[in-house]
């Protein structure tokens, strides 16, 4: 499955969330060809604030795969740039690639990722190679509808200006 391939599921996923009202995050999972995790954004799905679509779609592949070997490296895709507590997760899991759409203003891990340096004796966690700017007009394009019919509030405007970013 090829990241711009990924891409287009992690964006089915989100036009899901936006069509349940959330905000238009979508992610995948994917071992080989095989898709493991898949999710959108739920906090209002699910009440709660620590339900990002990577996050969730992470949850999913660990609990697909277990602790069984994988003979192929994990990869995620998700619509919009990892957060640090996202990256940590993928981390954790072992992701080994993470391709996103939209860059993610003032809380996106790329820069992070790309300076990561494991501690000593941890070698094993490592953090992904991240490629951002995939499919990245119709990531902003779910934005800009959510951001023209969701009801007025502090996620509406955060929002726009994701929806604003710069070509």
């Amino acid at each position: 499955m090829t990241p711009d391939e990924m891409l287009g599921a992690a964006i089915e996923a989100a036009q899901a969330g936006l069509a349940a009202g959330e905000l238009p995050i979508g992610a995948v999972v994917v071992a080989g060809d095989e898709v493991v995790g898949w999710a959108y954004t739920g906090e209002r799905t699910h009440g709660r604030r620590l339900v990002h679509a990577d996050l969730l779609a992470m949850i999913e592949a660990d609990e697909t795969l277990g602790w069984r070997d994988r003979p192929e490296p994990l990869r995620l895709a998700v619509t919009l740039e990892p957060c640090v507590m996202c990256l940590g997760a993928a981390m954790s899991l072992g992701v080994r690639e993470v391709y996103f759409a939209l860059e993610s203003p003032g809380d996106g891990a790329a820069g992070i990722a790309a300076s990561w340096r494991p501690g000593p004796g941890m070698a094993w966690y490592e953090a992904p190679a991240m490629r951002g700017g995939i499919r990245r007009a119709e990531s902003r394009e779910l934005f800009r509808r959510y951001s023209a019919t969701a009801a007025d509030s502090p996620l509406r405007e955060w929002a726009r200006t994701v929806a604003d970013l710069p070509d």
